[in-house]
């Protein structure tokens, strides 16, 4: 079947944008920014393949190959039988042309192999240890991959058109219907800005004489309402487009000016949760969530930007939900080459030499990430943080090929250093401050 299709500029950015996202498993070891770059990897081929350009494209692409799955197939099977001359009875010398040669690449394979050792250790670096265990596992796996890679190919040739799905348009609303609603909320988004830029850049005295909070006890009490409500403007300035008046240039003026306050003044709300995540971590020290929901408030003033870009240089429809869905894939892979389990690390050794506190039962489940961060912390600390992570790098070696940069890195690391288990106990005792910490600081060294 010829898909008739020609590579667009589009296609070519989310292609080498799924592309670029496989770096990250071979670059870092944690599996959360591991998982969610294959994942994102996945998107992006989806839209490589189905062409999308507006909303509807964007968020259901992915969806388009579940659905060829079957069609794949059927596909693959009707093309297996056009290549064997549409004659059943030809596809039995081709299966057994296939098993033929298998049989004797492994016959033969073996017998080199027994006669010469340099020559297994080659066969042995090549071919995967799989134990028996795991045979069914592995034989599940190629399955799903095939299956993938035929609905895969079949979505190249005869992709699902998202895009053709109309919506019907929201029904435009008279001027001060429509705009007093947004005027009100720009005016308590005013208002609450003015607070949090006396009260959170004012300094630590101005926090404690008009609150009588601690700089952490503040951050602490608001950032989750602040991301909700930054994710809610999101989702109404979504829903004001849809019943925006249309009716002229005065109606866009309107829309604009409204619209872009709003955006102008949820800006101040992320740089305001940012800043009291900011304070949060100072007191209490950087966690995996913390850094995941931090990134999540980042990207989302990402977002507020490029719906004023939008909205000021009057770009194309089709062109935010594509920028929209480059800026997720873009900080999807800042997010994995900048190493969270690694800034986790760095940032609470800082804290520990500033403070002389460290949560080490935290920090020894990060992954090989974390290791050059750790490694210069004092003896026992350093060994107590590292012990559970050098268990696990030096438990089983796997086979080069599913090795990566940042396991390597630590192996050398702990190689040169090695992790003592004498002379002393790896057990927390109770945090001798008293001072309020949260789950993540119960216990000091």
């Amino acid at each position: 079947m010829a898909a008739g299709r020609r590579v667009r500029p589009w296609t070519l950015v989310w292609g080498l944008g799924g592309l670029a996202l496989l770096a990250v498993p071979a670059l870092r070891d944690a599996g959360w920014p591991t998982f969610l770059a294959v994942v994102s990897a996945l998107g992006l081929g989806s839209l490589a393949l189905h062409g999308s350009r507006k909303w509807r494209g964007i968020l259901f692409s992915p969806f388009g190959l579940f659905d060829s799955i079957v069609p794949g197939l059927l596909w693959a099977w009707r093309g297996l039988r056009e290549r064997a001359g549409g004659a059943p009875g030809r596809l039995g010398p081709m299966v057994r042309t296939i098993a033929v040669a298998v049989g004797l690449l492994v016959v033969f394979g073996a017998l080199f192999a027994g006669a010469d050792a340099a020559f297994a250790d080659l066969l042995g670096s090549l071919v995967p240890d799989v134990p028996v265990t795991e045979g069914p596992w592995r034989f599940l796996l190629f399955v799903l991959g095939l299956l993938g890679a035929l609905a895969a190919a079949r979505a190249a040739a005869a992709p699902l058109r998202w895009d053709r799905l109309e919506a019907r348009p929201g029904r435009p609303r008279a001027r001060l219907e429509w705009a007093l609603p947004l005027i009100v909320l720009d005016l308590l988004f005013a208002a609450f800005n003015a607070v949090q830029l006396t009260v959170l850049f004012g300094g630590y005295e101005k926090v404690l004489s008009q609150t009588g909070l601690t700089y952490a006890e503040y951050a602490r009490q608001g950032f989750w309402q602040l991301l909700c409500a930054t994710l809610l403007t999101i989702a109404v300035i979504g829903l004001a487009l849809r019943w925006a008046p249309r009716g002229g240039a005065r109606d866009r003026t309107l829309v604009r000016s409204v619209l872009g306050v709003l955006c102008l003044l949820t800006l101040v709300v992320v740089a305001s949760a940012l800043r009291r995540m900011d304070l949060y971590v100072d007191a209490y020290g950087l966690t995996r969530l913390r850094v995941s929901v931090a990134a999540m408030e980042l990207w989302l003033g990402v977002v507020l930007v490029l719906i004023m870009v939008a909205g000021v240089m009057g770009v194309r429809r089709s062109q935010l939900p594509r920028a929209v869905a480059a800026s997720a894939a873009a900080g999807v892979l800042a997010f994995g080459l900048a190493s969270p389990d690694g800034l986790v690390a760095e940032r609470n050794v800082q804290r520990y030499e500033t403070t002389g506190k460290i949560d080490i039962s935290y920090l020894d489940g990060l992954s090989a990430d974390a290791v050059p961060a750790l490694d210069r912390l004092p003896e026992p600390l350093r060994s107590c943080a590292l012990r559970i992570i050098a268990g696990d790098l030096f438990e089983d070696r796997p086979p080069w090929y599913a090795v990566g940069l940042a396991e390597a890195r630590a192996r050398e690391i702990l190689d040169r250093r090695a992790v003592s288990y004498t002379g002393y106990a790896c057990t927390p005792e109770r945090d001798p401050y008293g001072d309020g910490a949260d789950e993540y600081d119960r216990h000091d060294y």
